[in-house]
This record gives structure tokens, C-alpha cells and sequence, in this order.
């Protein structure tokens, strides 16, 4: 005679597995529950972290309007004020319009521009082959990317750079600021893996066609490496854009300097913008300049970076999701 066991049916295993949760949980005080599927947070918590956000927020906020603010405010309200505006009563475009109209500031960013663009076109052209050379199987490939990681660990130090950069006789040239920077390896490490993500199938095929390397480079992986190329292309593009040590090291030419060396020399320093070197009969108050001079730094980053935006956000998400 055999003897049958009664199986209950799945609603009930699946209830009794849950009521044995919600025990194990009441005993001893912790939930299986992922954090994200615990409900609402409480008010507290939430006026907390709202706090935290709008204290974040208004440190970085209220330091640009202030900026902006004396950029724009007139002599007699920056005496009023100490030397710092939070809302200017009476708007001019003054500063702004001595800025542009001054020599020295109006050749510095053509200076900062050409640098810019130039650089970051030759940095990213030597980033992208020297990635996709080396996501490849190459003889002495292994030995190149080594070479390569052991300068994020080791520099060569500000004497031996001021050698190589006078022997090569670029000093007080403008190459000066290019050269040294048109090669990082970070950004080549991120170039290269993520070249080597992509599918080996799609690169086989176009051999197969009879591509050579620099037509599958061309038609193949560029194409689908837009994102990481924005990206990269904006970490060089800052890079160029914020570096002034290179002018402070190589360039004694005033007027091969870059907007950076502006700042550094007539804001941070101390010094004035007389009214001879702005080209003016009579400048507006110096720190209204001053002020004006760090707003037209910041303004053309500020203004390109929206346009890489969408690209940053996916180059990141499909960074994260590659396997």
C-alpha cells in the first residue's frame, strides 16, 4: 500500500514563503527586500537630503552670480558694495565692451581658441590610432601599452620637459602649449577599451569585404564610437582651454599669451588692467574687469558643453552596460 504526500498548490507555497519572510524579518529585524522596493523614505529623511541639495546647489549658485553680477555693476555701486555685487541696480555692458575692444584680452582668446581646437583635433587623432592600433593584435603591443600606464604612474618632471621643449626650439612658440598635452594616457585607456568592446563580427565582416585598416577605422569603428569620442574630446577640450602652466613655463612673449595666463596674472595675482594695456582712455573699475575676464574664461566651455551633453550621458551608460 503506498502512501501519498500532499502537495499544496503553488499560491499556497508562495503565500507560506512570504509569511515565512515576514517572520524571519519581524525576529530578527532585517528585510530581503531590496532598499529601492522599501517604500517611500520618511519626511525627515527627505527634508534632509532636500537641505543637503539646496545648501550644494546655492555654493555653487550664488559665487557665479556674484561673479556675473560685479562683471556687470557700475564703479560706483562695487565702492558701495566693498568690491563684491550680489545684484547690480544699474546693468552695463562696459567691461565687456573694453574686453573685447583691449588688444591684449581680445589676442589671448584668439590665442586660448586656436589652442583649443587645434589641440584637441591632434590629441584626439593620435588618441584614436594609438587606441585602435593597440585594441588590435600587433607585434610589440603588449610592451606599447605597458610603456603607456607607466607614465600615468611616473612623470618626467617640469626640468627634463623645459629641456626636451628648448631643444626642440619651441620656446615662446605657440606649440609650446600643444605638443605636451596631445597624448593622455588615461583617456587613451578609456578610448581603447572601449574600442575593444566592439563586436570583433562587424570588423571580420568588412576584411572579408576587403577593408583595410584605416577604411574599417573610418567606416566601422568610428560610427559607433560617437560618444566616447565626445567625451574624450571634451576632457582634452578643457584641458587645452584651463592649462596655463605651460605658458608660465615656455612662453615669455605676453602676447602669445593665453586667456588662463590673463587670469592668473591680473585675478589671482592682483595686478590691474591699466588703462594702456586695455587700449582704452579710461577703464572701467578693475575689478569689474577682473570679474568680466573670468566670465568670457568660463563662457565657452560653458557654452559647448551642452551641445556634447547627450553624447557624455550615453558614452557614460554604455561604458557601464558593456560586458
Amino acid at each position: 500500500m503506498t502512501t501519498r504526500t500532499h502537495t499544496p498548490p503553488p499560491a499556497a507555497q508562495k503565500a507560506q514563503h512570504g509569511l515565512h519572510q515576514r517572520v524571519w524579518s519581524f525576529a530578527f529585524g532585517k528585510s530581503t527586500r531590496p532598499a529601492w522596493m522599501d517604500g517611500e523614505p520618511s519626511l525627515p529623511l527627505t527634508i534632509a537630503k532636500t537641505f543637503v541639495i539646496v545648501a550644494i546647489s546655492l555654493s555653487i549658485i550664488v559665487p557665479m552670480l556674484v561673479v556675473i553680477s560685479t562683471s556687470l555693476a557700475s564703479g560706483e555701486q562695487i565702492r558701495e558694495a566693498g568690491g563684491y555685487v550680489l545684484f547690480p541696480t544699474d546693468p552695463t555692458l562696459e567691461s565687456y565692451r573694453t574686453i573685447f575692444s583691449s588688444p591684449l584680452v581680445f589676442r589671448s582668446l584668439g590665442v586660448s581658441v586656436f589652442v583649443t581646437v587645434v589641440g584637441t583635433l591632434m590629441a584626439l587623432f593620435v588618441t584614436i590610432c594609438m587606441a585602435y592600433a593597440l585594441s588590435r593584435p600587433v607585434v610589440g603591443g603588449k610592451f606599447m601599452l605597458m610603456a603607456i600606464i607607466l607614465t600615468l604612474f611616473f612623470s618626467p618632471g617640469i626640468i627634463p620637459m623645459f629641456l626636451m621643449i628648448k631643444q626642440l626650439g619651441l620656446l615662446n612658440s605657440i606649440w609650446s602649449l600643444i605638443l605636451p598635452g596631445v597624448f593622455a594616457g588615461f583617456n587613451f585607456i578609456v578610448m581603447r577599451s572601449f574600442f575593444m568592446g566592439i563586436p570583433s563580427e562587424l570588423m571580420e565582416a568588412a576584411r572579408i569585404d576587403g577593408a583595410s585598416d584605416f577604411r574599417i577605422l573610418r567606416t566601422v569603428v568610428l560610427p559607433l564610437s560617437k560618444a566616447v569620442i565626445a567625451v574624450i574630446g571634451l576632457f582634452y577640450a578643457v584641458g587645452f582651454w584651463n592649462a596655463f602652466f605651460n605658458a608660465m613655463l615656455y612662453i615669455n612673449d605676453q602676447s602669445l599669451w593665453p586667456i588662463q595666463m590673463i587670469l592668473r596674472s591680473y585675478v589671482i595675482q592682483g595686478t590691474s588692467l591699466t588703462a594702456d594695456q586695455l587700449g582704452v582712455q579710461q577703464a572701467p573699475p578693475p575689478q569689474s574687469i577682473k570679474m568680466a575676464v573670468v566670465v568670457v574664461a568660463l563662457a565657452p566651455i560653458v557654452m559647448v558643453y551642452p551641445f556634447l551633453q547627450k553624447y557624455f550621458s550615453k558614452g557614460v551608460i554604455t561604458g557601464a552596460i558593456k560586458g
